[in-house]
């Protein structure tokens, strides 16, 4: 993708984009090949697909000190740093400096951020299943937050759009719990997972099965974009993947926006606040600071997508104050940078496979299995002390396979304690939904100021009562299963205590969506109440969490919204 190194421009766009990342690729899509100009803003540097991953081919051995994090790196990424994987060499480079991108925490929150084109969509976990009814009818069952504006009816054609284009891998179930998807063929259990899913059938009557993870990787044929072609099975997607076979906005969905010639894409752009007019009471533009200049320009367009993350969205509303809007735009109910949900998660159990030592794996599958919620979902499956359910993710494998011999050089001996696999290890660990709760909150310091002027945020929120009793079933219900299928020296976790929210990097609802404008801030198609022609489609706008992760209904609904207002631009309502 090419870029203009530009002040500013005098002419009017149809449509700008904030954010590049999962929400903002697919809202430059969908908005460019409708036919609006749009010009799109990253806060961050330009990464261009390919180009641009530095580490994409590099082997252990080709990193010092084994790849782990240099102090340098841990003294200026020390919040990123609580998640010891994201700071490794081979991919720090894609995490923000928590030195030049300070926030505040009354309550630990773990706020991990990629700050360049492209944002988290390079990093992410790639994880994609559908929200079923059991979820958009949840909050209005329970009594809980309030009842999301939309079903499962209306957002299914939108996953179907959003995964014949980003190609996802794996098996459908039938399960009212876990919709059907648009799936590649999947990618294959090993021999330990195999015996699992086997017992856990057996020994099981609620429902709950094991199965592949569903990821967004081609496993068949190719998707479009930049020369997407199948998973070459490398494992080394937070670096970039060259093949594009797993879905970013790089290689996926920004190349298309650009191949209409309707996109203008501007990195190095941090969005102040969102212009409205009183007199037409819409968003007219956004006021940029040049991240590198810090000169400030005025875009105007008739329609603003708001895809900066969660708490980066709820942020710019925030600051995007005017006499009708003191609290923010768009902020009358008082929820904007309220409900903050992610999924609470190390816990579960781990343990030894014995018998299987005559087996290897061949290749490096770049995803782990499923087990699907079964709790709280009908029949025999009710807990009495907690609402909602959870899911696993995990799997088997054999340690001390080593990577780590470049050259013929070693001993005999070492070398060949060195290439022997060590014993099968299988783990589950669970992924819980988190309940909306007006008191878990985020908000703006004026005191504390960032390097561009802008003041900087404050969390406070914390798990509660459901999430802390649900724990203890995740963890109980995974050492029954791994013991249910034979395994030796079976060990349940719960590692609560060096995790907080934030940490499972599925940030969400800031900004909810609802049917009532006294208590929500987004009406069904993701649009402001009071101001109908700016649209919030991160994370933000989740009305609940689930327990599937979030990114594949963050697309889907990102879509709907941009061929929603697209709608709106050609019949000059905005």
């Amino acid at each position: 993708m090419n870029h203009k190194e530009f002040k500013a421009s005098e002419e009017n766009y149809d449509a700008i984009v904030v954010g590049t990342g999962i929400s903002g690729g697919w809202a430059a899509k969908e908005l460019c090949e409708n036919g609006l100009k749009t010009l799109v803003l990253e806060r961050g540097r330009m990464v261009k697909h390919i180009e641009d991953y530095p580490t994409a081919h590099l082997d252990p051995w080709d990193f010092p000190n084994a790849g782990d994090a240099t102090r340098e790196i841990k003294n200026r990424k020390f919040k990123q740093h609580r998640d010891k994987h994201l700071t490794k060499q081979e991919c720090e480079h894609f995490f923000v400096d928590d030195t030049k991108h300070p926030y505040n925490e009354e309550k630990r929150f773990d706020w991990l951020r990629g700050y360049q084109v492209g944002g988290r969509s390079l990093v992410w976990g790639r994880h994609s299943y559908r929200l079923s009814d059991i979820d958009f009818t949840a909050n209005k069952k329970d009594g809980i937050g309030v009842d999301w504006p939309v079903r499962y009816k209306d957002i299914a054609p939108w996953y179907d759009h959003v995964e014949e284009f980003i190609g996802v891998s794996g098996e459908n179930l039938g399960l009212k719990q876990l919709p059907d998807q648009k799936l590649l063929k999947p990618m294959n259990l090993n021999c330990v997972e195999k015996l699992l899913k086997k017992k856990v059938n057996e020994n099981f009557d609620d429902g709950r099965v094991v199965t592949i993870g569903r990821v967004a990787h081609i496993t068949e044929g190719t998707k479009p974009g930049l020369g997407r072609s199948t998973c070459q099975y490398r494992n080394r997607c937070r670096r970039g993947c060259p093949f594009g076979a797993y879905f970013s906005s790089n290689s996926s969905t920004l190349p298309m926006a650009e191949y209409t010639g309707n996109m203008t894409l501007r990195p190095n752009s941090i969005v102040h606040h969102v212009i409205y007019d009183d007199k037409t009471k819409k968003a007219i533009g956004v006021k940029v600071i040049d991240a590198k200049t810090k000169e400030t320009f005025v875009f105007k367009a008739k329609v603003v997508f708001l895809c900066a993350s969660s708490m980066a969205s709820a942020a710019i509303l925030l600051q995007s104050k005017s006499d009708r809007f003191p609290n923010g735009l768009g902020n009358d109910s008082g929820e904007l940078g309220r409900n903050i949900m992610d999924h609470h998660f190390h816990v579960g159990a781990s343990g030894i496979a014995d018998g299987f030592e005559d087996k290897i794996e061949k290749g490096r599958r770049p995803t782990s299995i499923y087990i699907p919620r079964f709790r709280n979902i009908g029949k025999n499956t009710y807990a009495k002390e907690f609402i909602r359910g959870y899911g696993y993710q995990g799997g088997a494998s054999r340690k001390n396979m080593s990577e780590l011999v470049a050259e013929m050089k070693y001993g005999p001996k070492l070398k060949e304690a060195i290439l022997k696999p060590g014993q099968w290890k299988i783990s589950l660990n669970a992924f819980g939904e988190t309940l909306p709760n007006h008191d878990n909150r985020m908000y703006l310091d004026y005191n504390k100021l960032d390097d561009w002027g802008l003041p900087t945020i404050t969390f406070n929120a914390a798990f509660g009562k459901n999430e802390l009793a649900m724990r203890k079933d995740m963890k109980e219900q995974a050492v029954k299963m791994l013991k249910a299928a034979g395994f030796k020296n079976v060990i349940g976790y719960d590692k609560l205590n060096k995790t907080a929210m934030g940490y499972g990097i599925h940030e969400m609802g800031t900004a909810r969506m609802g049917r009532n404008p006294k208590t929500s801030v987004l009406n069904k198609y993701n649009q402001i109440h009071a101001c109908p022609n700016v649209y919030v489609t991160d994370g933000s706008f989740m009305t609940s969490s689930g327990c599937q992760n979030p990114s594949l209904t963050y697309m889907a609904f990102t879509a709907r919204a941009a061929n929603h207002a697209a709608e709106q631009v050609k019949k000059n309502i905005f």
